[in-house]
């Protein structure tokens, strides 16, 4: 019996020992491969983060540009500006005789054509200019009939050749002052009737002051109407003489106006001379088109480009680069098999382009138009991968 007891213990532990041996090295590898495949794993997702495999048919199928990174970026300088009226833009009109203002046609903010009447006031000098026209138109009428008579008599030898000559003469100084009264009739805008003036706008625009009231009195010389046309608008910088030196005619600028609203422009030309009281020059800014609801008068901020001055430090690239991808900046870079999403941070921005501050090198090549299309594959494999 205590034989037997002795052989199941040996048993027991025989057996322990062969099952201890048998799994504990296949357990441990498999853990060990486990943790490797993990790890692997975890580098392939970090690697491969942001990255989009594309073939070059398919980024010339997109039409993405590609742009290599350099150094260089175009240098600005920013100043206060304010937006002005060319002289042949703007106009101010006066009454041209003193009288009574009957009609009035255009109000404030209406648009007015060029030689149109806006408003006609009844005076005493519409009735003289009428007089004028009258009296000349007689005159030519009176000595017309007194031509032909010379003209006959000479025809029949009774009179001499110097008296139809005289009357000739006579005749045509008299039309020519007709003509003289007509003009300055039409100029004036008098009525058919002969009792009031027209007041014309000599430029087409928007009635931008209109300080009169009908059927009140105005004297000559007295402001009616201030007229602006808005494609006429340009901007004055008051550029600092040491930046002064600096700006040329022909130099790019943008201007920034409104909420995020920008609108290039030119500069035109700088007075050669500084402000006495200011020590400043004046630089206009002729603008690209033009721009609704802009009025003289307003504030910009200029930021002009000098010419031949760059940044030999700083990149820029065009902002079609920049993507927005889950709240952060980036850029594609080009790779061997595609593009690779790249942080980036971002400076100052203008003349379409950005500056980039920090996260792109010399000579890396990027995808610059229709870099969004690149955006979209991007977030369309993330979702996938989601799932």
């Amino acid at each position: 019996m205590k034989r037997n007891y002795l052989i199941a213990i040996v048993g027991i532990l025989v057996l322990a020992a062969v099952s201890a041996w048998a799994f504990w090295p296949s357990g441990s590898a498999d853990h060990s491969e486990e943790g490797q495949s993990e790890e692997e794993g975890g580098a392939k997702t970090e690697g491969s983060e942001g990255a989009l495999q594309i073939s070059e048919e398919q980024i010339a199928a997109s039409s993405i540009e590609i742009e290599a990174v350099q150094f260089g970026a175009v240098t600005e300088i920013v100043f206060p500006a304010t937006v002005a009226a060319a002289p042949n833009a703007s106009a101010r009109i006066d009454a041209r005789a003193s009288g009574v203002v009957r009609s009035v046609n255009k109000m404030l903010g209406d648009y007015v054509r060029q030689g149109e009447a806006i408003a006609r006031i009844e005076s005493a000098d519409a009735a003289g200019l009428a007089a004028q026209v009258a009296a000349a138109r007689a005159r030519v009428n009176e000595l017309s009939a007194l031509y032909d008579r010379e003209k006959r008599l000479f025809e029949a030898n009774v009179t001499a050749r110097q008296d139809l000559e005289a009357a000739q003469a006579n005749l045509q100084v008299a039309r020519s002052e007709l003509s003289r009264a007509q003009a300055a009739s039409a100029a004036a805008g008098v009525s058919g009737d002969g009792r009031s003036l027209a007041v014309t706008s000599p430029i087409s625009g928007q009635i931008t002051s209109a300080p009169i009231v009908l059927g009140s009195y105005v004297s000559a010389g007295e402001e009616m109407f201030q007229i602006v046309n808005a494609s006429g608008l340009q901007v004055q910088v008051a550029l600092p003489a040491s930046d002064a030196v600096r700006i040329r005619p022909g130099d790019e600028a943008t201007l920034e106006f409104g909420e995020e609203r920008e609108i290039g422009g030119r500069v035109r030309s700088i007075t050669p001379a500084l402000d006495p009281e200011s020590r400043s020059a004046t630089a206009i800014i002729s603008l690209a088109n033009a721009v609704p609801g802009l009025q003289p008068g307003a504030f910009l901020q200029a930021r002009i480009r000098p010419s031949g001055e760059t940044d030999a430090t700083a990149i820029s690239v065009p902002e079609a680069a920049v993507q927005m991808v889950e709240g952060r900046e980036v850029v594609f870079v080009r790779t061997q098999t595609g593009f690779r999403a790249t942080p980036v941070v971002t400076g100052s921005r203008s003349g379409g382009r950005i500056v980039i501050v920090s996260g792109l090198q010399n000579g890396q090549r990027i995808a610059t138009e229709n870099a969004f299309l690149l955006k979209a594959e991007l977030g369309k494999e993330e979702a996938e991968h989601g799932h």
